[in-house]
């Protein structure tokens, strides 16, 4: 090869050479450009995201372009839970509306506060008689309750200043009623106010329109109690009177409000003539009306304020379905109307002689206080025990039923009462009242299966 081609492609390959550090170059500056867009870019996108197309100024002073992107958001504000009301009673819209045709609305209630309920195992104290005797048969057995009338059939037996009592002249204050209550809760006793609601003459007497009449607004009188007039459980103008009176009850320091004789009249009335209640197919049942009283007093009782309210019941309700019908008193519903408990008075001695309960014979229900009232709540369970039903608080006969007639009665004693206690608890039950009228009772534990 010559000196001169030597020389040629010497100068190529520097050529070759100066070419490829070019490219270099050329690619080197083209990844840069591909950066600075792809930033340029970014911050362009974050700034739409941010709502706005301004132009962006390349400053390392800025560095919040993207702390919007990034921020946490802030905790959303929970959604307040809807308020739903515990009632269960079956119904339908049809029925709703009749309801409130019939009876007005339901009054509305904005809030809930949490109910106060007491495991009871109390004594009936008429009109706070023998508070000393009974505070020492307190501190020495299981009794922490006791049921103080406010209001009975004759009158009301507090010092009330409610317009209507007053009004038809029956407040025949028999005790102090705040003075009871302090020394009650002295002795850590739980107080229950009772109130004797539609069996009520006086009022019946003096409002005759609020009274249960016939089809031409007479007040009838029934055979069954006593040839008296009865107050109408339909009228919800009762309803408000009966509230009001529990309400002033409560300010004055009670713990429960029980109602008693929630019910209509037994038998027929003296003249042979029907209770009317409106037009045919537009009224509804008893049942109805004695749910939809508890219903109301509960909402404006015990809801807004979580005072329990409770309610006598018939015994033989708890048994025969046939009984409620006549009295208004539906075991299978009543406990679903939310109220907190229920009383059945099962009193051995008001069932007749021969009576068929849970496949025994009862000749003389009187003398077998333990299977009469374990047959009636064994019965009563089919409904009792279903989920959402009330609490069931048995009253207890303790007292001696010698009006029944030699043999067919026995000494109700201590064992006598405490062999229903017994059958509470065998029935799965855990509260109880003693009942007798002059508010005396035998010592002793009354602990039921404990002695």
């Amino acid at each position: 090869m010559s000196e001169n081609q030597n020389g040629d492609n010497r100068v190529r390959v520097k050529d070759t050479k100066t070419v490829r550090a070019l490219q270099g170059i050329v690619i080197v500056l083209a990844f840069f450009a591909i950066l600075l867009g792809i930033v340029v870019a970014g911050g362009f996108l974050s700034r739409v995201i941010n709502g706005t197309t301004e132009q962006m100024e390349l400053s390392i002073t800025k560095p919040t372009i993207f702390t919007t992107v990034f921020e946490p958001s802030p905790t959303p504000t929970p959604t307040p839970t809807p308020f739903v009301l515990n009632e269960k009673l079956p119904s339908t819209p049809e029925h709703d509306q009749m309801l409130e045709d019939y009876f007005g609305p339901l009054p509305e209630v904005d809030k809930v506060v949490p109910l106060k309920h007491k495991e009871v195992k109390g004594i009936y104290t008429n009109a706070a008689l023998n508070l000393e005797a009974n505070f020492e048969l307190a501190e020495h057995s299981e009794i922490n309750a006791f049921v103080i009338d406010l209001k009975e059939s004759y009158g009301v037996l507090f010092d009330s200043k409610n317009e209507l009592a007053n009004d038809i002249g029956y407040v025949y204050p028999q005790y102090d009623l705040k003075e009871v209550v302090e020394q009650c809760h002295e002795h850590d006793i739980y107080v229950i106010g009772r109130i004797v609601c539609f069996k009520d003459v006086s009022l019946a007497t003096k409002y005759p329109d609020r009274a249960i009449c016939d089809s031409a607004g007479n007040p009838l009188a029934f055979y069954n109690e006593g040839s008296e007039i009865f107050a109408n459980p339909y009228d919800t103008r009762n309803w408000d009177y009966l509230i009001d009176l529990a309400q002033e009850a409560l300010d004055m320091g009670v713990d429960e409000i029980q109602f008693d004789y929630i019910r209509f009249p037994t038998g027929g009335s003296t003249t042979g003539a029907e209770p009317y209640f409106g037009v045919e197919g537009e009224v509804p049942s008893k049942s109805d009306a004695i749910n939809r009283f508890l219903l109301t007093a509960r909402r404006r009782i015990q809801d807004p304020t979580g005072i329990p309210v409770s309610a006598d019941i018939f015994g033989i309700a708890v048994s025969s379905s046939l009984d409620g019908e006549i009295l208004g008193q539906d075991w299978s519903m009543l406990g679903f109307t939310s109220v907190d408990s229920l009383c059945p008075m099962i009193y051995p001695s008001h069932y007749a002689k021969g009576t068929m309960m849970n496949g025994h014979i009862h000749e003389y229900p009187d003398k077998d206080p333990y299977q009469v009232m374990f047959d009636a709540l064994y019965i009563g369970g089919k409904y009792h025990n279903a989920e959402d039903y009330c609490v069931v608080r048995p009253y207890c006969q303790a007292f001696t039923a010698s009006y029944l007639g030699e043999g067919n009665y026995m000494s109700y004693d201590y064992n006598a009462i405490n062999d229903q206690i017994r059958a509470i608890e065998d029935a799965g039950l855990n509260e109880f009242i003693l009942w007798n009228v002059l508010g005396e009772y035998p010592d002793g534990s009354y602990g039921g299966n404990d002695g």
